[in-house]
C-alpha cells in the first residue's frame, strides 16, 4: 500500500523530506518532558502522537482498534494484530496528514499537542524482544570474511543450502544514540598458547538490517514460505556490534558468544512492510552451478517479488574529526539486493523445526556487504583482518574501532517514479 508520489502533507517538512515523508509513516516509541514513553509515527522533521490523536477522537472503529495497539509504550501489541490492521491504520494516517484532508483544519488548531519536535524526543526501543536471532544472509560478507581463514574454500558447504544463523542476547539489544562500552574478555596473542584477559583491542561494527516480527506462530507449526511475509511486520537498521579479537578464541566449536552479546544497536523506527513495498524487487539470480533452495524454502512468488532494494551506508566520526569540524566519513555503499536469502527464507527456516516466534522478536541479516571495494559492511572485511590500516581525512588511520569513535549506519529506498524513503540514523559511539 503506498500514496502517489505527488501526495503532499500539511505537515510541511514532510514535503520533500529525505527519510520521512508523507509515503512513509514508520512508527516508534518515544517519549518527551511531560510525557511518557508512548507510540508515534514520524512526519518529517515532527512525531505524530497517537495517544494525544486517539484523545482528540481522530480515529474510529478498526483504525482505532489499531491506533490504540500502536500507542502504548511497546509496539508488540500493535505487531501482534497484523497486516491488515498496520494498513487500515496507515490509510487512516494518510488520510489524516494528507494537505487535502478533509480535517487538516482541525488537526492544525490541536498542532501543539499532536506533534512534538523530532530533536526535542527521546526514541526508546520499540519493542520489548523476547528473542534477537542474527542470520548470516550476506554472501558476499561471508565469502570476505571466510577467505581471510579459508582461502581455497571460503564457504562451508551449508551455505548455500542453509540460512545460517545464531542466537544472540536480546538484553544487549539497545536504541540508536546508546553508547557502546568497550568489552573486556579472553584474547589469544599471535604466537602465544595461553589467553590473556583484557579489553577487546579489535572491535567493529557490521551492517546490516534489523526484521520485526508480527504474529507469531504456535510451538511446533512451521511458518510456510507462502506465507512468511505476513509475519514481517517492518524493518529497521541494525549494528551488530562484533569484538574480532574475542571471537577468534571463542568462536569454536558453538560460535560467537561474549564477542557479540555485549551490545547490539537498532534505529527506533520501523520502516513498515507497506511502506516497502514500492521497492521490493527480485531476488537476484544465483551463480550458475549453485543448488536451488530446498522445496520448503522455495516459492516463485518471493523469488520473483520477496527481495528489497535498499542503499546501506557506513559512516564514521572519529572525536578528532568532531573537534576539527570534519564531517564523518563514509566507509561502505552496499544494498539489500546482496542478500542470498530473502526475508521469507529467513522466517521460514527460523519456526521449520517448531520455533516459535512471538511478535517483537527481531533478526539480524548479517552484514550487507557489496563485492567490490567501498561496500564493505565491516572493518575487519575493509583492513583484511587488520593488515591495512583506513586514512582518514582528519589525518588519522584505523584498522579497529578506538573509543571515542562513533559509527553511523543510514538506509534510503530510492526508485524512479517513487518518493525516496528512509531509516533515520542507527548511531553509536565507542566508551573505554
Amino acid at each position: 500500500m503506498s500514496t502517489s508520489a505527488n501526495t503532499r502533507s500539511w505537515v510541511e517538512s514532510a514535503n520533500g523530506h529525505a527519510d520521512f515523508p508523507l509515503q512513509n509513516l514508520p512508527f516508534g516509541v518515544f517519549s518527551r518532558s511531560g510525557l511518557t514513553p508512548r507510540g508515534g509515527v514520524a512526519i518529517g522533521d515532527w512525531i505524530f502522537d497517537l495517544q494525544a490523536a486517539l484523545e482528540a477522537g481522530f480515529f474510529n472503529g478498526a483504525a482505532r482498534t489499531a491506533a490504540e495497539a500502536a500507542s502504548r509504550d511497546q509496539l508488540n501489541d500493535f505487531f501482534a494484530l497484523g497486516a491488515e490492521a498496520r494498513q487500515t491504520l496507515r490509510r487512516e494516517l494518510l488520510h489524516l496528514l494528507d494537505e487535502n484532508s478533509p480535517q487538516s483544519a482541525r488537526l492544525q488548531t490541536k498542532a501543539e499537542v499532536l506533534l512534538h519536535p523530532m530533536g526535542e524526543c527521546q526514541m526508546h526501543m520499540p519493542a520489548h524482544v523476547g528473542d534477537y536471532t542474527d542470520f548470516y544472509v550476506g554472501i558476499h560478507h561471508a565469502m570476505n570474511v571466510g577467505k581471510l581463514f579459508r582461502p581455497d574454500n571460503p564457504l562451508l558447504p551449508n551455505y548455500k543450502y542453509v540460512p545460517i544463523a545464531y542466537h544472540g542476547r536480546a538484553s544487549t539489544l539497545c536504541v540508536s544514540g546508546t553508547p557502546v562500552k568497550r568489552p573486556n574478555g579472553q584474547t589469544l596473542p599471535p604466537g602465544q598458547e595461553v589467553p590473556q584477559f583484557g579489553p577487546c583491542k579489535r572491535l567493529d561494527y557490521e551492517l546490516e538490517m534489523g526484521v520485526w516480527i508480527g504474529p507469531g506462530n504456535a510451538s511446533g507449526d512451521a511458518i510456510d514460505i507462502v506465507d512468511a511475509s505476513q509475519h514481517i511486520a517492518g524493518l529497521c537498521l541494525l549494528n551488530d556490534w562484533s569484538a574480532r579479537d574475542i571471537q577468534a578464541w571463542e568462536y569454536q566449536p558453538l560460535g560467537p558468544f561474549l564477542s557479540k552479546s555485549f551490545a547490539t544497536t537498532v534505529s527506533p523506527w520501523v520502516v513498515t512492510a507497506e511502506a516497502l513495498a514500492p521497492f521490493r524487487s527480485a531476488q537476484p539470480p544465483r551463480p550458475a552451478g549453485d543448488p536451488q533452495p530446498l522445496t520448503y524454502l522455495l516459492d516463485p512468488a518471493d523469488q520473483h517479488n520477496g527481495a528489497l532494494d535498499v542503499e546501506l551506508e557506513v559512516l564514521l566520526l572519529t572525536r578528532q574529526m568532531k573537534a576539527q569540524g570534519v564531517p564523518a566519513e563514509r566507509l561502505a555503499l552496499s544494498n539489500t539486493l546482496n542478500m542470498y536469502w530473502t526475508l521469507a527464507q529467513m522466517v521460514t527456516h527460523h519456526s521449520v523445526n517448531g520455533c516459535k516466534l512471538q511478535p517483537g522478536d527481531l533478526f539480524g541479516t548479517g552484514t550487507l556487504s557489496g563485492p567490490q571495494t567501498g561496500q564493505f559492511g565491516s572493518l575487519l572485511e575493509m583492513t583484511e583482518g587488520g593488515k591495512h590500516a583506513i586514512q582518514l581525512p582528519s589525518g588519522e588511520v584505523r584498522r579497529f574501532l578506538e573509543d571515542g569513535d562513533e559509527v553511523i549506519l543510514k538506509a534510503r529506498c530510492k526508485r524512479e517514479g517513487q518518493v525516496t524513503i528512509g531509516f533515520g540514523e542507527c548511531r553509536g559511539v565507542i566508551e573505554g
